[in-house]
């Protein structure tokens, strides 16, 4: 993995926003130390993080833009460096602490950070679309099902209405930053004097301050909740995809809506079926008379059994194509096929009759057969 912050997340140098957010999200969910079995998935983790942290921070992006990735390492060890955006984000913090698994670490980090709710810009925003997972099994995603899903999610604190402190608390504008919302600091470094002007880290960019917070959530205007949901996951269902539950994500800021849940949808296919979009396949047993002679033989589709015509003279691994068999198409009509590979089944071992009969087939068609090794022996090594 490259040390460049660009490369590490696998954008481009012109990627916005949420482009990164999204490569960030799909880098994290594969070398998070929780679910990745790489020896150095840990190291890794701390890099993607790492540059998330500088690339979605508008001055420390530019800076690292203008420095180049050295540079700006070396300004950083001396405190050159900065932004308002705050801290790593993302899978519970820079320890990773809360599992991969818990969506309020995944995308608030244990809370809202350097840009607090909002800071001086007051413009209503959208709360975060969350992420979870869901299996369901291959006679599921054929018939299509109603399931349900427990997820741990962030909501509007229910004490305080989202404010963060109680309704009558007395407000006073923040000492530290003068009711300006942000805090300018001069550093001297290596590199010159660097001006760096971030969020006030005492009111979170509000301006103000409250003579308590709210006792549910801290201050932090969100809290912590199990929800149950029903989800509607339609016929034709493939893995990989995801079902958009709108208004279940995070909750939005300054009377903003919520974000959305997205259900990452897992199909068990189990061992019978092989899938291939709408297509299946499957083996199917038959024995040698059939294959020689000829055959309608049963056959277990997603739905039911059907009758399958083998004709006469079919060789071991010849693969049928059973029409509109397979799995409904979930973005148009009809079902894919169910295509059936025919294994030929020779027998291990024969009574006296079957023996003289075969010997007696072998021997008109000019075959000559070493009884000692096995008429079946010969067979098993033609299929």
């Amino acid at each position: 993995m490259s040390e460049d912050f660009y490369d590490v997340l696998g954008v481009s140098r012109d990627a916005d926003e949420d482009e990164i957010t999204k490569a960030y999200r799909k880098k994290a969910a594969q070398y998070h130390p929780d679910v990745s079995d790489e020896d150095d998935a840990e190291e890794k983790f701390k890099k993607i993080q790492k540059a998330k942290e500088v690339l979605t921070d508008e001055e420390k992006r530019r800076q690292y833009d203008q420095m180049g990735h050295e540079r700006f390492q070396e300004a950083e060890k001396h405190g050159a460096t900065g932004g308002g955006a705050g801290g790593a984000g993302g899978f519970g913090g820079a320890g990773g602490a809360g599992g991969f698994e818990d969506i309020f670490n995944q995308f608030f980090g244990g809370g809202r950070g350097g840009g607090g709710r909002g800071g001086r810009d007051n413009r209503p925003r959208k709360g975060q679309d969350l992420r979870t997972g869901l299996t369901v099994d291959l006679e599921e995603a054929f018939e299509g099902t109603t399931k349900q899903l427990t997820v741990t999610r962030p909501e509007t604190c229910p004490e305080c209405d989202g404010r963060g402190h109680p309704e009558d608390a007395d407000v006073s504008a923040c000492q530290q930053c003068g009711g300006q919302g942000q805090v300018t600091q001069v550093q001297q470094t290596p590199l010159g004097r660097v001006q760096q002007t971030t969020t006030c880290p005492r009111c979170d960019g509000a301006g103000e301050t409250y003579s308590e917070s709210c006792s549910t959530c801290g201050g932090d205007g969100v809290a912590r909740n199990e929800a149950t949901l029903t989800v509607e996951v339609p016929a034709g269902i493939r893995s990989g995809q995801s079902l958009r539950m709108e208004g279940e994500g995070a909750p939005g800021e300054n009377g903003g809506p919520n974000g959305d849940l997205l259900v990452e949808v897992d199909v068990d296919v189990g061992e019978r079926f092989e899938r291939d979009g709408a297509d299946l396949h499957v083996h199917e047993a038959v024995s040698f008379p059939q294959a020689v002679f000829g055959d309608t033989v049963p056959v277990e589709t997603v739905d039911g059994t059907v009758e399958m015509d083998v004709p006469a003279g079919t060789q071991s691994g010849e693969t049928f194509r059973l029409r509109g068999k397979g799995m409904p198409k979930i973005r148009g009509r009809g079902r894919g096929d169910l295509f059936v590979q025919v294994q030929v089944v020779v027998p291990d071992s024969l009574n006296e009759e079957q023996r003289e009969a075969l010997e007696a087939f072998a021997e008109a068609g000019g075959e000559e057969i070493d009884v000692d090794q096995g008429f079946f022996e010969k067979l098993k090594n033609t299929f």
